[in-house]
């Protein structure tokens, strides 16, 4: 993007992709209910989350490959070896996957580690069973997303999605129908939908594909500058989705673990409806600032408008009546749990606009190819996150869910601190 941007231009690029993730934020919430309602709710909505946990840690690698096609493919070249590269990834996580369920790698995970009760982790690890496709599905389609961000056809990345959540929601009723554990209907649930829209992703670039392969390469880009500009992305991704395993595996050894087991896809699910506007934000920033940072205070403002409206939807459900309807009406929980829920869900109040913020943040790093402190940013909030989850729950005996909430704001507001110091303007 070379050409100034209004500020009504940049919002009708956004909306579609924050239809996107709108849409994706829902799946938790949706899953989480049905699963509420099913037999064992509290085993298999505790088995969910630690199978969701752990599938996120595996597809970490893959999950900025949507930030690498939108900064990079220009030409024929760069799209095959960027295309080349997201497949190799690809195997490599699934290979993982593998190793993780038919090695004694699982027994050590489960039961030395995390010290799972035993129906949870047979629960989990047949959901893990049904989530093998999952992560190499999100590369492939991410991929194709940011293509079609890249050319300005966010409305077919919002359709993708819409074709996502169908297709998860009859997969959902369909497993449901037919008598399956919770746990494993939100897995086959997921399943089902990714590789959908994948399928649907790729069939909606089809044309943008056949411009890129009608271009001649501009600029020469091997797979050593892919792997110098990628590996960041890919380090900052899983560093900071092991915290969610990590989490877990604190949860068992907190007070009340099965109950913070339970609450916590719920929470998550809540808390990720509101920073949705902050996970689509980065693409469009990306897209509008260009290399010369010359539509720098445009986004910028747009920027803290969202982060604002986004905290301040949370703070409208958190501390009115509405987290009762929320989290007992919609989500199913039980009175207890709803009760357990409410105040890792108050103190979580502020995450949305922090998510913004670092957004925000690293598009300038992007969109400039410096995607070194993005890395260190993560491995900042992680360190944060791992000190507060052991000062509380090993030292002060917290409740898990509450230490975890804490742990949460602490490291994503010291990855926040960390990153200004990195993305001023360079004159």
């Amino acid at each position: 993007m070379t050409t100034p941007v209004r500020m009504s231009e940049l919002f009708r690029f956004w909306i579609p992709l924050q239809a996107t993730w709108l849409m994706m934020s829902l799946e938790g919430p949706f899953l989480a209910a049905v699963i509420a309602r099913l037999a064992e709710p509290k085993h298999n909505l505790a088995a969910y989350g630690v199978a969701f946990a752990l599938a996120i840690l595996v597809e970490a690698p893959v999950i900025m490959m949507m930030s690498a096609s939108t900064a990079l493919v220009d030409s024929a070249g760069i799209y095959r070896r960027l295309r080349n590269f997201m497949w190799m990834l690809n195997v490599g996580i699934t290979v993982a996957m593998l190793i993780l369920l038919f090695t004694p790698l699982w027994s050590l995970l489960t039961d030395t580690w995390m010290g799972l009760d035993g129906e949870v982790a047979r629960l989990t690890r047949v959901s893990l069973y049904i989530l093998l496709p999952w992560p190499a599905a999100i590369g492939y389609r991410r991929f194709y997303q940011g293509l079609l961000i890249r050319n300005g056809l966010t409305r077919r990345v919002a359709w993708g999605t819409m074709i996502r959540l169908v297709s998860m929601i009859v997969t959902a009723l369909i497993c449901r129908a037919n008598g399956l554990a919770g746990a494993w209907v939100g897995a086959a649930a997921l399943t089902g939908g990714v590789c959908t829209e994948a399928v649907a992703s790729r069939m909606m670039a089809a044309g943008t594909v056949r411009s890129y392969l009608g271009k001649p390469s501009d600029e020469v880009l091997g797979y050593r500058e892919i792997i110098h500009f990628y590996l960041p992305l890919a380090l900052t991704s899983t560093i900071a989705l092991a915290v969610q395993p990590t989490v877990t595996f604190f949860m068992g050894q907190a007070r009340f673990s099965l109950d913070s087991l339970a609450v916590l896809p719920v929470i998550n699910s809540l808390v990720f409806i509101f920073r949705s506007p902050g996970l689509s934000y980065q693409e469009t920033a990306i897209t509008m600032l260009g290399r010369d940072w010359g539509n720098f205070k445009v986004v910028r403002n747009f920027a803290i408008i969202l982060g604002l409206g986004a905290t301040a939807g949370l703070a409208l459900i958190a501390w009115t009546p509405l987290a009762g309807v929320w989290l007992r009406t919609i989500s199913g929980l039980t009175s207890d749990l709803a009760e357990f829920a409410l105040t890792p869900i108050r103190i979580l109040t502020l995450m949305p606009m922090l998510s913004v913020m670092l957004s925000f943040q690293r598009s300038l790093l992007v969109a400039r190819r410096s995607t070194g402190p993005i890395t260190w940013a993560s491995a900042i909030e992680v360190a944060g996150i791992l000190a507060v989850l052991y000062i509380t729950i090993r030292m002060g005996d917290w409740i898990g869910a509450t230490a975890a909430a804490t742990a949460f704001m602490t490291g994503r507001l010291m990855s926040n601190i960390f990153l200004i110091g990195k993305t001023g303007r360079e004159s």
